[in-house]
C-alpha cells in the first residue's frame, strides 16, 4: 500500500511550488565489507542496529561482486571497511559497494574507513611520484561517497582531498583512557611523552597537556630510496630515569618505533611503552615489537590483528564506540567536534 501524501498548491507569494510532502523518515542503515567483519558488527551493536544482509563473491578471475539483499533506497548509508592487508583488494571492494549503493538509491553514502589506505603517499617526495592519497579520496567521490569518516589520518591535508566533508576522529580519547587507568602515581611522576619524529610532534605535544607531562623528540633520517629503513639520530628532552610514552598514528613494520624504543633506553629510560592507533604489523613487526626495549605496546583494532601477529605485552583497545558515536551525530546532524572538545 503507498504511502499518503500530502498535497502542496503553487504559492507564489510564499515562494513555494506545488507538489507532494510524504510523510518519510530518515533511516540509518550500516554495512560492512569484508575486511574486518568484527568491528562492523560492533560498531553496528553499538549503533543498535543489525548490519545490512549482503552478498559477497570473488570469481575464479579474482573479480569481486558485491549486493545488497534487502532496499536501502532513500537511506543514510554507512559502509564501514578498513584497509589492512590486502589493502588493494579491500579498496576495491569498497568502490564496487559504493557503486551498488550508489545505483540502489541510497540517499547519502558515507565511507567509514578507520585505516584510510595510501595515507602515507600524501605529497611528491621526489620527481615523478604520485599522490595516491588524493587518487583514492577521488576514486571514493567518483564511486559514489558523499563523505568519508576515518580515525587518526596520516596527514591532517588529507582531509582537504575529498569534494565533500571529511570527519577526522581522533583514537587519543580512547587511549588516554586507558592509561590514565593503568598508570600508576609513581609512573606518572616520571612520565615523558616522545614523538618518535618530527612530524607527530604536534600530536604529541596535545599528549603531553593531557598527561601534565614533559615532552621529547626523537630527531631521524630516513633514506628515500629504501622503503621502511630508519636512522635514529639523537634525542631532545630529558628521558634518563624516566617512563617514556611514545606515540605514534601508526605501526608497519615496527622498524621505527624499536629503533626510538633502543634509543631511548641507551638514553637511560626506565620503561618504554608504545601507543598507536593502526596497528598494521606488516612482517616482522610482531617480532620486532617484542624487542627487551619495549614494555608494552597499546593499539586500537582499527584494523583486524590475527591471533599470530599478538604477544603478550600487546594491549588492544575497541575502537567501536568511537566510531558509532560519530555516525549518530552524523546521522542526527549533530556535532562531531563536540567529541574531542572542538579539536576535531
Amino acid at each position: 500500500m503507498a504511502r499518503k501524501s500530502k498535497t502542496v498548491d503553487l504559492d507564489r507569494e510564499n515562494d513555494i511550488a506545488p507538489g507532494l510532502v510524504a510523510k518519510t523518515k530518515k533511516r540509518l542503515v550500516v554495512a560492512g565489507g569484508r575486511s574486518h567483519p568484527a568491528l562492523s558488527a560492533e560498531v553496528a551493536e553499538a549503533i543498535g542496529t543489525e548490519l545490512v544482509p549482503t552478498e559477497y563473491r570473488t570469481f575464479a578471475s579474482g573479480e569481486i561482486l558485491t549486493r545488497f539483499e534487502v532496499s536501502i533506497r532513500g537511506c543514510d548509508f554507512f559502509l564501514i571497511q578498513s584497509f589492512g592487508p590486502p589493502v588493494n583488494e579491500w579498496l576495491m571492494e569498497t568502490l564496487i559497494m559504493l557503486d551498488a549503493a550508489k545505483r540502489a538509491s541510497a540517499k547519502r553514502i558515507t565511507v567509514v574507513a578507520p585505516y584510510y589506505p595510501y595515507s602515507r603517499q600524501d605529497k611528491k617526495s621526489r620527481g615523478r611520484e604520485p599522490i595516491s592519497a588524493r587518487l583514492v579520496a577521488d576514486l571514493l567521490k567518483t564511486a559514489g561517497a558523499d563523505r568519508i569518516m576515518s580515525v587518526d589520518l596520516h596527514a591532517a591535508q588529507i582531509q582537504g582531498f575529498f569534494d565533500g566533508p571529511v570527519d577526522h576522529l581522533f583514537a587519543k580519547p580512547v587511549l588516554l583512557e586507558y592509561f590514565e587507568r593503568t598508570l600508576t602515581g609513581d609512573d606518572r611522576a616520571k612520565l615523558t611523552v616522545v614523538s618518535p619524529d618530527t612530524g607527530r610532534v604536534r600530536v604529541a605535544d596535545t599528549w603531553s597537556d593531557s598527561l601534565g607531562a614533559p615532552l621529547a623528540i626523537i630527531h631521524k633520517r630516513r633514506d628515500p630510496n629504501v622503503a621502511n629503513v630508519v636512522t635514529v639520530n639523537e634525542i631532545v628532552g630529558e628521558v634518563d630515569g624516566r617512563v617514556c610514552l611514545l606515540v605514534d598514528d601508526m605501526i608497519d613494520t615496527g622498524g621505527t618505533i624499536v629503533k626510538a624504543a633502543e634509543a631511548l633506553k641507551k638514553s637511560g629510560a626506565e620503561r618504554v611503552i608504545v601507543a598507536a592507533t593502526h596497528a598494521i604489523f606488516s612482517d616482522p613487526a610482531a617480532e620486532r615489537l617484542q624487542s627487551e626495549a619495549i614494555d608494552e605496546v597499546v593499539v586500537t583494532d582499527t584494523v583486524p590483528i590475527p591471533p599470530g601477529k599478538r604477544f603478550a605485552s600487546l594491549t588492544v583497545l575497541p575502537i567501536a564506540p568511537l566510531l558509532a558515536r560519530a555516525i549518530h551525530e552524523v546521522f542526527e546532524d549533530g556535532s562531531v567536534t563536540s567529541m574531542f572538545d572542538g579539536a576535531a
